[in-house]
């Protein structure tokens, strides 16, 4: 089962922002979400803790999301 924790920042509805624990790293989609990205990534303890909201968050509801019927 492949599970990916994104999250996202947006600003007047425009992503700047991403957070993917498949990359493990924030990805910038405009000039200022690049310099956010690069801001976020070089803080390896921000980067910790969303890796761990994987676990945190996506496993347990695995089963949830998943049930047979």
């Amino acid at each position: 089962k492949d599970i990916e924790f994104i999250r996202s920042y947006y600003y007047n509805k425009l992503e700047i922002t991403r957070f993917s624990s498949s990359l493990g790293r924030f990805v910038g989609y405009t000039e200022f979400g690049v310099k956010q990205a690069n801001y976020f990534n070089s803080n390896p303890s921000q980067i910790a803790g969303l890796k761990a909201e994987k676990e945190r968050y996506c496993q347990p509801n695995i089963d949830i999301d998943y049930q047979t019927a």
